[in-house]
């Protein structure tokens, strides 16, 4: 007899609609001063008031200790196994970027940077340009860039300082090193092969990031990139196969977008800004079984290192909540993806705060908090469990056995 596979072989073909609100780099660490962290210092009287009638836990999205980038972690609270389903950022951004990929194309993910006269990085994000200067400046190096004979190089800007680069071309494979120090006053890194077959393209990608150097080095801040993320493109089942769903994803962000169209979610209309989330989710609401929502702005900040401005990021979404429970949907899941403290400014591999409310939920706090969350009926989960405790709460799950 074949091994069940929890929650897929459970699955009604009916059930409740699901929200699922993410906060990107929600989760924190306590301010030395306060003994809060960022969610805790916040004013969140609608989120406390769904967490006074949700069941209350804590996430880990890969593995313990393990911390987790953006696409892994998404997955992760889709319901994908990350350490199985191994896709690479430059894919997912590729995806949301509106390229088409094939089988043999390599995706990476690009930052402008800014680099000095000794090759040091400066800034690892070129002082975080507009959408426009970053499309001038990728505009620039298309119309001057010598791509190696039998090679197609398509760039695409994805959001500010990030980039989208993809390659087609025979011979290539994408077990490549990513060239981003992740410090400044460094150097980049050389692109280097991983394994036999993937020669070709570290040879393409180093001509490429040298060429870019070069054309750009009049641009006094967008005057190089760092490659990193490097992927191919793998087929994964979708969420209609898996789990019944008619599911939207509702994200301004390509590789966010990206994620949700590898996984079969449909993605409307791209909101100008967070409010315009809820717009959209209001026109498209009763079209889907299940809602994906996703707010950057406090990851944003958790890299900056701006305590008072993740707190400001995360009051901005607290202020929305009122619009989508006045839709009604039977769960609703809200969570991070990962943790992004301000102490660090960088993603952790600290548990995420969650809440899933529901009239089937188990009450044991009235705030949603690091803390309280801990103590929850959830207790401590894998982030691909949330997607099963949303079945279950939507009534979407069969009985197992006798």
């Amino acid at each position: 007899m074949a091994t069940p596979r929890f929650p897929d072989d459970q699955v009604l073909p009916t059930g409740g609609r699901i929200v699922l609100i993410v906060l990107d780099g929600l989760g924190g660490l306590p301010d030395p001063e306060s003994g809060k962290t960022e969610l805790e210092a916040a004013v969140t009287p609608n989120l406390d008031a769904l967490a006074a009638r949700a069941s209350l836990g804590v996430h880990t999205p890969v593995a313990p200790g393990i911390t987790p980038g953006s696409g892994p972690a998404h997955l992760s609270i889709f319901g994908y196994d990350p350490s199985t389903h191994v896709v690479g950022r430059g894919a997912l951004s590729a995806l949301g970027v509106g390229m088409e990929l094939e089988p043999g194309d390599v995706a990476a993910r690009l930052n402008l940077a800014t680099f000095d006269a000794d090759g040091n990085v400066v800034d690892r994000r070129a002082g975080r340009p507009s959408d426009d200067e970053a499309r001038r400046v990728v505009a620039t190096l298309r119309g001057e860039l010598r791509p190696p004979e039998g090679i197609e190089i398509d760039l695409e800007v994805e959001k500010e300082h990030r980039v989208v680069l993809r390659l087609r071309g025979r011979g290539l494979e994408a077990a490549v090193t990513d060239t981003d120090p992740l410090v400044e006053g460094a150097p980049d890194l050389e692109c280097t092969a991983i394994e036999p077959g993937s020669g070709k393209t570290a040879e393409v990608v180093g001509d490429f990031l040298v060429q870019a150097r070069e054309i750009l080095a009049d641009e006094p801040v967008m005057n190089g990139f760092l490659a990193r993320g490097f992927a191919s493109w793998s087929d994964i089942p979708g969420y209609r196969d898996r789990f019944g769903l008619r599911a939207s994803a509702i994200a301004r962000y390509p590789m966010y977008r990206g994620v949700a169209k590898l996984v079969g979610m449909e993605v409307p209309d791209v909101p100008a800004n967070s409010a315009a989330t809820i717009d959209v989710l209001e026109g498209c609401f009763d079209a889907f079984d299940f809602h994906f929502l996703h707010f950057k702005d406090p990851d944003t900040r958790g890299h900056d290192g701006d305590f008072a401005g993740k707190v400001r990021a995360i009051e901005e979404v607290d202020a929305l909540i009122p619009r989508v429970t006045a839709l009604e949907p039977e769960v609703l899941v809200v969570t991070g993806d990962h943790s992004t403290p301000t102490r660090m400014r960088e993603h952790s591999w600290h548990p995420v705060p969650t809440l899933i409310a529901s009239e089937l939920a188990r009450p044991t706090a009235d705030r949603f908090g690091e803390s309280a969350c801990r103590g929850g009926d959830l207790g401590f989960l894998r982030g691909t469990d949330l997607i099963g405790h949303a079945l279950a709460h939507a009534g979407r799950l069969v009985k197992f056995g006798a």
